[in-house]
């Protein structure tokens, strides 16, 4: 179904679009408009405008893009990020300016102090202001959107903000965190003329549900093909976009729709490469290892799993590097025990490696007075790679007497079972490997137990505890770094879960139609990061 707007809306976005093609200059991302023509009798000549530039990427249905109505994963967020700007961005080094241009830090960090950028404006051609900042954040508390930012839900910690003008605004913070910067670039600002009226935000899909004051419009979505529609905004305030026209498109084969051109960019097995690497229209880029899968344990469902000995025996029969070879196809480096990634800034390399050992691993389920015991487990998958994932992982259990059951159902169904704690084990795989470590403290002292992706059920470590909430509140960065390499080896001796494997590989993209992809600090995908899009100096 495609995205009903209304007819001024329409006609708006044409005539902006329209304007934003033949303007000297317009759209180009490596590549050039035609040559000049001869004019009329005189001999003048007449330049001719470039063509625009259409990216079209693979799609699917993600939601709704906005805050409330997206699904809880990269590529939802991704569909509202084209839309909707943030105080601060991210780039390859860290936290950047956005629709803050600077800021002051008060009171030992518990005030901060945000300079907007001025002349933005919405979508509609309302004016940015401060009340809309002051808005956003009382409205989030009041309705939490799909992935909520905790401390900023908290009356408890954000006690107030504040417009101190037009364009400057303050928020006043119960206590230094370390994680502020984190936080905040996860709020999308919200237009206050439109959402004030609004008190259902998930079901809110009207067209000016949409409005924001990012780099694109949307201007198509339908729900059942998957696809997405984005045009520049012609009024965006920041650099200007490098393409004009963002199309989400069905594809079953990806390294065949890149091939014959259905889309102009796609992660690229190994085995593949060849098709690519010779022909100077693409480009192959590598991509870090932050995307990654784990073996999470249910301790409240199945009792057991709470006997570190018996994780530890699963640790030492799995055999994640067999794991990387045979379903990954090499394209990937196999898991820490402390969970931190390998390419993470403060990955602790002095872990135990808990490498292939059947042996050690029976003598392990002895100790642990199981040895004699049929231990039968359902482990849950989703689709695709993740059933022979999980397939390998029963076959390498076996070995050690632990019989496994594998169930896989589609990807939006096992993650709302593990928000529902309904299940014994679960294999999920997802991004966000990168970022704070102080994601450790909220995957296993307890965590958002209605979501997928936070929360251990049934784990308790106190010392575990400590660390995180020492994490959580430290401002130093080498103190922080040092909680960090002590929290990974509690993590990799207690074995909370297991970390399978991160994904690394090749993305291939069309350099020809557009050639800014770039990774942010802490993500694997570029398509997922606004800068990707944009024309930066």
């Amino acid at each position: 179904m495609l995205m009903p707007y209304k007819k001024k809306t329409v006609a708006l976005l044409c005539l902006l679009v329209a304007l934003m093609f033949f303007a000297a200059g317009c759209g180009t991302s490596g590549q050039k408009g035609k040559a000049p023509e001869t004019g009329g009798p005189g001999g003048d000549q007449q330049a001719v405008p470039a063509e625009p530039v259409v990216l079209r990427l693979a799609g699917g249905d993600w939601g709704f893009p906005q805050p409330y109505t997206r699904y809880a994963r990269g590529p939802g967020n991704a569909k509202v990020n084209y839309i909707f700007d943030k105080l601060i961005e991210k780039d390859e080094k860290g936290f950047i300016p956005w629709l803050a241009k600077k800021w002051d830090i008060l009171d030992n960090g518990t005030k901060y102090v945000f300079y907007l950028e001025q002349n933005v404006k919405w979508h509609d051609g309302t004016p940015f202001t401060a009340d809309d900042v002051v808005f956003t954040f009382d409205y989030i508390k009041k309705y939490p959107p799909v992935s909520p930012v905790g401390i900023f839900t908290d009356d408890r910690f954000l006690h107030e903000v504040k417009a101190l003008s037009g364009h400057q605004v303050q928020l006043s913070l119960a206590e230094a965190d370390p994680n502020f910067f984190e936080a905040l670039s996860s709020v999308y600002i919200l237009p206050r003329h439109i959402w004030s009226a609004i008190d259902r935000p998930d079901e809110f899909t009207a067209p000016e549900a949409v409005t924001g004051t990012g780099p694109f419009v949307l201007t198509e979505y339908s729900k059942e093909h998957g696809t997405y529609r984005y045009e520049a905004f012609p009024d965006f305030w920041g650099p200007k976009p490098a393409v004009d026209v963002l199309e989400f498109i069905p594809v079953s084969d990806s390294v065949l729709a890149l091939e014959k051109g259905d889309i102009h960019i796609a992660d690229i097995p190994v085995d593949a490469l060849s098709r690519f690497e010779n022909d100077p229209k693409f480009t192959v880029m590598q991509k870090p290892g932050f995307w990654g899968y784990r073996l999470r344990f249910n301790m409240e469902k199945v009792k057991e799993f709470k006997n570190r000995e018996l994780r530890q025996a699963f640790a030492y029969a799995i055999d994640r590097q067999d794991l990387v070879n045979k379903t990954a196809r090499g394209a990937a480096v196999a898991g820490s025990l402390g969970v931190l990634p390998p390419d993470h800034r403060w990955f602790n390399p002095d872990l135990p490696k808990y490498e292939r050992d059947a042996e050690k691993a029976k003598k392990l389920l002895k100790q642990a007075g199981l040895a004699d015991k049929k231990l039968q487990y359902e482990l849950l998958v989703g689709e695709g790679r993740e059933v022979r994932i999980g397939e390998l992982i029963r076959e390498q259990l076996a070995d050690i007497g632990i019989e496994i059951k594998v169930v896989s159902t589609d990807m939006k169904t096992r993650d709302a079972r593990i928000a529902q704690g309904n299940y014994q084990l679960v294999l999920v795989g997802h991004g966000g490997w990168a970022r704070d470590p102080n994601y450790l403290g909220t995957r296993f002292t307890g965590g958002d137990r209605g979501s997928w992706a936070d929360g251990t059920p049934g784990y308790y470590n106190p010392e575990v505890e400590r660390l995180a909430e020492m994490l959580r509140r430290e401002l130093n960065e080498n103190a922080r770094k040092e909680l960090s390499m002590q929290l990974q080896q509690v993590l990799a001796e207690d074995v909370p879960e297991i970390s399978l494997y991160l994904t690394t590989g090749q993305v291939v993209f069309r350099n020809d139609i557009h050639n800014g992809w770039m990774h942010v600090f802490d993500h694997h995908e570029t398509s997922h990061n606004i800068l990707s899009f944009l024309k930066r100096s």
